[in-house]
């Protein structure tokens, strides 16, 4: 997988429930309506493009749950702002 200059990054951030509100409603706006979606985590904003795969995962272990919101998209060099499509913001 090419990094593309953006280092490897793996972070975990708490939001408010309004803030995780406002943000999954742009992504089901982005979602139904098939088109990319920008996103601010932890200060740095980036592009989810249309042809991500969305999963939801979930975990039982040591006297916790979690459920995992997932999308998950191969780098292209064509990612970054390239390309025709609609987004939402």
């Amino acid at each position: 997988m090419a990094d593309q200059g953006r280092g490897t990054r793996d972070i975990e951030r708490i939001y408010s429930t309004p803030d995780v509100v406002a943000k999954l409603r742009r992504l089901a706006d982005a979602l139904e309506s098939g088109t990319s979606f920008r996103i601010q985590i932890a200060g740095e904003r980036f592009r989810v493009p249309a042809r991500a795969e969305f999963s939801i995962e979930h975990e039982r272990g040591d006297g916790e749950e979690e459920v995992e919101f997932q999308l998950k998209w191969k780098l292209d060099t064509d990612d970054d702002d390239a390309d025709d499509e609609k987004t939402v913001v």
